[in-house]
């Protein structure tokens, strides 16, 4: 039964379109939903809405939820619509009255918020770490090769002697700063939603929001009803665009070396086991996976897009549309640990070749250098610089 359901039946193609892909999204939603629901069921056996062995009931139910979902037990059908129907309708059939029960004093809409901004917190911390990582193989990589001198490039011409800890430890200083972006929108986040029902709050009935806030973990409580719902969507598109820091860097690495891995360069090689082939070329060793890592984050600037789009010109107070941000915030998560996780192996994994980045320093690269000699000698800067330009 839907937490909607009025004692009619609607129509079945309206059913599967409303019910869109939240039925296999949620999966990942079920954990979080119960743990909200357990710190509710609490707050309403405290507002004695509860007895002691209906809270207790209700208790023992999500946490079987819990197991069974971990074991991949807990299927969410189509008629379900979401989890979080999903979740009622088994304690309804266990436990009666009681599973009726737990919807009081909230919505579906802070209900899907709730558990939605948890997973979103817990996965923002599991990419700060996995950013970390990151940071390591690059680090554990400059310990290596960090000494080895290579050619700097501005309009993809060769400009001035660099190194390779100049090179990679630009992408550390880069990731340090999206950790801060990262954390940030963690902040913005970390605010409970729960209790502000469909956007006007609860008449009548009262429950302490704070004390469930704090039991779920939040820093704060969303006071204003109505911004709870002017969050959604809103607050994704704020993770997505944090999520896109990294993988801009990751973007650009990506880029990075399939340049010096490239026959023309061999500053970088990259191992065979990190590379594919191809089905008609048997010499081919293709770095797929950096041209994969490269594309993530134009598909998850897709996703942003799509984001922005949807919760535009609504009016105030819930419209389903924000339903479809769910899974774009999804998709940008999910993009983000997995190209984390590659790019971490792959800089794991490259050898510097000393020789051939030092058959790259030519003599142009120290241009500058020349020109500066002369402005020691006393020579304006400018005139330095014709004078060198001359030999080039």
């Amino acid at each position: 039964m839907k937490l909607w359901q009025k004692g009619y039946e609607i129509d079945g193609k309206i059913e599967a379109f409303c019910a869109g892909k939240d039925p296999q999204l949620d999966i990942s939603l079920v954990e979080y939903d119960c743990i909200a629901s357990k710190a509710h069921a609490k707050a309403l056996w405290k507002a004695k809405l509860l007895t002691k062995k209906e809270f207790s009931d209700l208790i023992t139910g999500l946490n079987e939820i819990i197991g069974l979902h971990s074991k991949g037990k807990f299927p969410i059908g189509q008629k379900d619509e979401d989890c979080h129907t999903a979740i009622e309708n088994y304690l309804t059939k266990k436990f009666g009255d009681c599973g009726k029960k737990i919807h009081a004093a909230r919505s579906r809409n802070d209900q899907v918020l709730t558990a939605l901004r948890l997973y979103e917190k817990a996965q923002l911390r599991e990419i700060m770490l996995m950013v970390e990582n990151y940071e390591l193989a690059l680090k554990k990589a400059i310990g290596k090769y960090g000494r080895i001198e290579m050619p700097g490039y501005t309009h993809m011409q060769k400009a001035m002697p660099t190194t390779v800890s100049m090179w990679l430890g630009s992408f550390i200083d880069s990731a340090k700063d999206n950790k801060i972006a990262l954390s940030a929108v963690l902040g913005q986040i970390d605010q409970s939603p729960l209790g502000t029902a469909a956007g006007f709050g609860i008449p009548i009935l009262k429950i302490d929001r704070s004390s469930i806030a704090m039991e779920l973990g939040f820093a704060k409580l969303q006071q204003n009803p109505m911004y709870a719902q002017l969050s959604r969507g809103k607050f994704e598109a704020s993770i997505i665009q944090a999520l896109l820091q990294v993988l801009f860097d990751i973007n650009k690495l990506a880029s990075d070396l399939m340049l010096f891995s490239m026959q023309e360069f061999r500053y970088v090689t990259i191992p065979r086991e990190l590379c594919s082939g191809s089905s008609i070329m048997p010499q081919k060793k293709n770095p797929d996976c950096l041209e994969l890592l490269r594309a993530s984050y134009h598909s998850v600037v897709g996703e942003q897009m799509k984001v922005q789009g949807i919760i535009c010109n609504l009016i105030s107070g819930y419209n389903r549309d924000v339903q479809l941000t769910k899974e774009p915030v999804m998709v940008a998560i999910e993009t983000a640990k997995s190209c984390l996780e590659v790019m971490a192996l792959v800089v794991s994994s490259i050898t510097i070749n000393k020789k051939a980045c030092r058959k790259a320093m030519s003599r142009e690269l120290y241009a500058t250098e020349e020109a500066y000699k002369l402005v020691k000698r006393g020579i304006p800067f400018r005139e330095a610089y014709r004078q060198i330009a001359k030999k080039y």
